[in-house]
């Protein structure tokens, strides 16, 4: 049984503890050269949606470990003229050493870690954003923490997230506060409210639900540590923009927001962000916000993953 990344909860916290630790050492050092934790591995990145930080970060990630990065357009490949998901992962299975893949539905995923006999990591689904949830827990650790980066200093702390909250980032975001100790507060219109597949993630995690909505943002940004928000309209919902903007707009993470959460708070955003509407310029640009920092440790966190996926595979296929 090949181990993957799918979800948030496909590695204990106790596992996670030690992505977070590799994710640190990798990112002190960088500047010391290429290793070798991938050294004769090709690694597919397949992409059926657009990407910046997703691509950059496992192109440049792959290569740092050792590895040769394989970037391939699901539209250039035979999957879009019909081939199925399970013949390309078994073809892809016969000539890689592992995939990350960027899609719409979940199903995807999993079909290519059902049937490829590869490691998988999601990086993005409509249901959930695992990489990216890793990566913002990550990032609260180096604030919050005294010295290095460690798990103890998330528990008790409140993350608010504002906006769509029925959203792989809400989900993803929940989830990954479930696991290690945040409050987890997600808030939004009635319309965008999360739906029951997110306490079915807890359920199937055994998770106890660590998390609650609330359509009242002073409630939700009252005392927190971390504000966070996503844009209003994703990737296949421009259809929906006039609706969206104008049911979202009293969500908006702005100054006000700021005024009645934790005097340090930090100001998070997954990015790309559209300055005005589900985020203020002078939040997005101000002294809170620590989004270039979250962005840059997709990398570490990413790297720190695909190498304790290759370190785990190999301790299965001896055992």
């Amino acid at each position: 049984m090949v181990r993957s990344f799918l979800k948030d909860t496909d590695f204990t916290t106790a596992e996670a503890t030690e992505v977070f630790s590799l994710a640190h050492r990798y990112k002190k050092l960088r500047s010391a050269g290429r290793l070798d934790v991938l050294q004769g591995q090709s690694w597919g990145l397949i992409f059926f949606k657009k990407s910046t930080r997703t691509r950059l970060s496992f192109e440049a990630g792959v290569y740092e470990l050792g590895g040769h990065p394989m970037v391939m357009n699901a539209n250039d490949l035979q999957l879009s003229r019909g081939e199925t998901v399970e013949d390309t992962a078994r073809i892809m299975g016969r000539f890689l050493h592992g995939l990350v893949i960027r899609t719409f539905e979940q199903e995807i995923v999993e079909k290519f870690a059902e049937n490829s006999g590869l490691p998988v990591i999601n990086a993005l689904t409509d249901l959930l954003h695992p990489c990216q949830s890793y990566t913002d827990m990550f990032t609260m650790m180096e604030f919050f923490s005294t010295g290095e980066p460690n798990v103890e200093s998330l528990k008790g702390k409140k993350f608010a997230f504002f906006g769509d909250t029925a959203c792989n980032m809400a989900y993803s975001l929940a989830l990954a506060g479930g696991l290690f100790g945040v409050e987890t507060v997600l808030c939004g219109p009635k319309e965008f409210a999360p739906e029951p597949v997110l306490d079915k993630l807890y359920k199937d995690a055994k998770l106890p639900k660590n998390y609650r909505f609330t359509t009242d943002p002073e409630d939700a940004a009252k005392g927190a540590n971390v504000i966070y928000t996503d844009v209003w309209v994703s990737m296949g919902k421009e259809e929906e923009k006039a609706e969206r903007l104008n049911t979202l707009a009293p969500y908006q993470v702005n100054e006000k927001l700021f005024k009645v959460a934790d005097k340090n708070a930090l100001f998070m955003h997954c990015l790309p962000a559209h300055s005005g509407e589900e985020v203020s310029e002078g939040v997005l640009r101000g002294k809170h916000s620590v989004i270039f920092d979250q962005a840059e440790n997709r990398l570490h966190v990413q790297k720190a993953i695909v190498s304790y996926l290759v370190q785990k595979n190999r301790e299965l296929a001896r055992a």
